[in-house]
């Protein structure tokens, strides 16, 4: 398998069931190929609408290049903003850059790879990002950038992910307005959730801590807690 394979894109509603049960086979089989390779990843999410020189690009630049340095390889979803940011750190300092894109009309991938694959469901790709990482690092972000927070956090709540894989969350202008409704709406008011499940997130804008908490939690059993 090429380190950098895509799909052709046939119209989905034009696929039968089989076909399309075959091409979801040749997606995960693809996106695995891919993941065996992967040492010490740390998935980086975020918006694609970051632009460099925007601090919270510079500070995902800044991150995934220390850790590059540290022999991590950095994975992102493939696409501009904080996405390339990520990618691009971990090439400036000589480490592994590897993407699992999402064929999308407005979302190009960025030019700081070494290694990808295209898909087209979302949900494959769901499943490489996070199958492929020992830590997760949340930047501001939209509907994807949502959709991965809570379902990687859902993953480690119900035990599917180890329990000992850091989530940081960086920006605390973005998390922390988040985190208090969580707090008094959904645990509070509705006690949907439990108060001890806040423990898995780690908020912070400094590259320094970020660093620390992805060395100190890995590789130690337990809940890495904050």
């Amino acid at each position: 398998m090429s380190p950098n394979h895509t799909f052709a894109s046939p119209a989905q509603h034009s696929l039968n069931n089989a076909d399309r049960l075959k091409r979801i086979n040749e997606e995960f089989k693809a996106g695995y190929a891919l993941v065996e390779t992967i040492t010490n990843g740390v998935t980086f999410f975020g918006s694609s609408r970051m632009k460099d020189g925007e601090d919270h690009y510079n500070n995902a630049r800044q991150l995934a290049n220390e850790l590059a340095k540290r022999g991590s390889t950095i994975i992102t979803g493939g696409g501009p903003g904080i996405m390339e940011a990520a990618n691009c750190g971990a090439r400036e300092a000589g480490g592994r850059s590897v993407a699992f894109n999402i064929e999308l009309k407005k979302e190009q991938g960025n030019q700081y790879i070494t290694d990808a694959v295209s898909f087209y469901y979302f949900f494959i790709r769901k499943v490489m990002l996070a199958s492929s990482a020992k830590a997760y690092v949340f930047y501001p972000g939209g509907f994807g950038t949502l959709d991965e927070f809570f379902e990687i956090s859902t993953l480690i709540e119900t035990n599917k992910l180890h329990e000992d894989v850091p989530v940081v969350l960086m920006g605390t202008d973005y998390w922390e307005p988040l985190m208090r409704w969580l707090r008094h709406t959904v645990v509070e008011k509705h006690h949907a959730f439990e108060p001890e499940d806040f423990s898995m997130w780690k908020i912070t804008d400094s590259v320094e801590e970020a660093l620390d908490v992805i060395e100190r939690c890995n590789g130690r059993m337990g809940v890495c807690k904050y």
